[in-house]
């Protein structure tokens, strides 16, 4: 069976390593771009993920039996519409159904409009609107906290938890100047209330119609310690059974996955794919803080070094509408992904730097190293290519035991400016701040 992953980060890179490790038949593994990492076990292919045309007609001449999408770019460019057009099988959410990530505004309405848990907002289209709005007591008084949005797709760096009026004003100004994230992104913005409570991800594969949950996870998108500095990708990921008791599971079942699906369904836009809640569990319940339409990075990592089941099974369950004949299971311990990113991330940073220290892993249990900004220079050296460079990865029957082998592996890996969070997971088991 040949198979072919879209996209070139961590989250592609351990997709791909899950094809692998969970199918007992033998597969032809393609992905375009792909990375230095990806390149060990797939074939990469550097093909523009904007060049449809090109895409299609490698898989054509490849003879592809399925596409898998990654990142959320080639689903807000209707990628799998122009496939479908073209009779070639692939997974992933129409270009309809990729609104409920491309807008923000459009998922905020969606929300609101199938009665889904969120916060209070309010879309403005410039700065002056955004300051009125926070300046007529709608979030509060003066002094009370706001958080400013980009309404389109920022790559996890178009959100700014403002602590007070005159911040959140001068964040509308500073995301509405482009300089942030790109003018495409920030054409609104959306103007939400700030919650209290302890951030959770929840994943799950989705057919139109059935679903099947994935472990929840914790994410750390802030690129300093104690959750300090600005929003990242996400500089790690947690999972475990602590991140969600089984009764707020159900609840967020009943309350946010079972309504989504079906007010997915009566707007005409059936979800197929993978969806991604990111959750705020507030003292009032759960709330939705945003949909992503795809696996996220760096909880896929996290995630799928946990998953028993063939991943194969389950993406062609996706594509046939047959997800409830299979039973996804998962193993009964705990994960943690730790990122190391270059120096100046998530900013300016240095790139073409000599990675060293990764020999001696590759033979560890319980331990996979996923690239993410990684290829080979001239002469073969592995360097930086990005940001976000591995996804240090472990399990353990406790997430104590899953953190101790990443960051003794962490520990043998070095690069000249080389940055991560040395508390990955510390707070996992305790409510966390306030943030969105």
């Amino acid at each position: 069976m040949k198979l072919l992953v879209l996209g070139s980060g961590g989250r592609e890179h351990a997709i791909l390593w899950s094809l692998n490790q969970t199918s007992d038949d033998a597969l032809d593994l393609y992905c375009v771009p792909g990375n230095a990492g990806i390149a060990e076990i797939a074939q990469c292919e550097p093909i523009s993920l904007t060049d449809h045309s090109a895409l299609t007609s490698f898989v054509k001449t490849e003879e592809i039996d399925l596409t898998i999408v990654g990142p959320e770019g080639p689903l807000a460019d209707g990628i799998v519409d122009e496939f479908e057009r073209h009779r070639l099988a692939i997974v992933g959410p129409s270009l309809a159904a990729s609104r409920l990530e491309s807008s923000k505004a459009f998922a905020k309405d969606f929300m609101a409009r199938h009665k889904i848990p969120t916060a209070d907002y309010r879309v403005v289209s410039s700065a002056g609107e955004a300051e009125e709005i926070l300046r007529s007591g709608a979030f509060g008084p003066a002094a009370s906290r706001a958080v400013v949005k980009a309404d389109g797709l920022a790559a996890g760096k178009g959100v700014i938890v403002a602590s007070s009026r005159a911040e959140a004003e001068e964040s509308a100004r500073l995301l509405m100047s482009g300089e942030v994230v790109g003018a495409e992104a920030v054409r609104q913005l959306l103007i939400e209330e700030a919650l209290d409570g302890t951030e959770a991800s929840l994943l799950l594969f989705a057919d139109g119609r059935d679903y099947a949950l994935m472990p929840p996870a914790r994410d750390h998108k802030r690129i300093g310690e104690n959750d300090t500095g600005p929003n990242t990708g996400g500089m790690g990921a947690v999972t475990g059974p602590f991140v969600l008791e089984a009764e707020t599971l159900r609840r967020v079942v009943r309350e946010i996955v079972e309504p989504t699906l079906a007010g997915a369904r009566a707007d005409g836009f059936p979800f197929r794919g993978v969806l991604f809640l990111g959750l705020m569990l507030t003292a009032e319940g759960p709330k939705l803080l945003e949909y992503n339409v795809r696996m996220g990075d760096p909880e896929t990592q996290a995630i799928l070094v946990r998953l028993k089941t063939s991943l194969v099974d389950v993406f062609e369950a996706i594509r046939s509408e047959r997800l409830r004949d299979i039973k996804v299971e998962w193993t009964n311990d705990c994960s943690a992904c730790v990122v190391l990113a270059s120096q100046g991330y998530p900013t300016q940073y240095h790139k073409d730097v000599p990675i060293g220290g990764l020999d001696g892993l590759a033979s560890l249990e319980h331990v996979t190293v996923f690239h993410a900004g990684t290829k080979r220079s001239g002469t073969g050296e592995l360097v930086t290519a990005g940001g976000r460079i591995l996804g240090v990865t472990a399990r353990g029957e406790t997430l104590e035991k899953a953190l101790a082998l990443c960051y003794s592996s962490v520990a043998q890996i070095n690069w000249e400016g080389m940055q991560y969070r040395r508390d990955i997971g510390k707070f996992a088991e305790r409510p966390s701040r306030t943030t969105n």
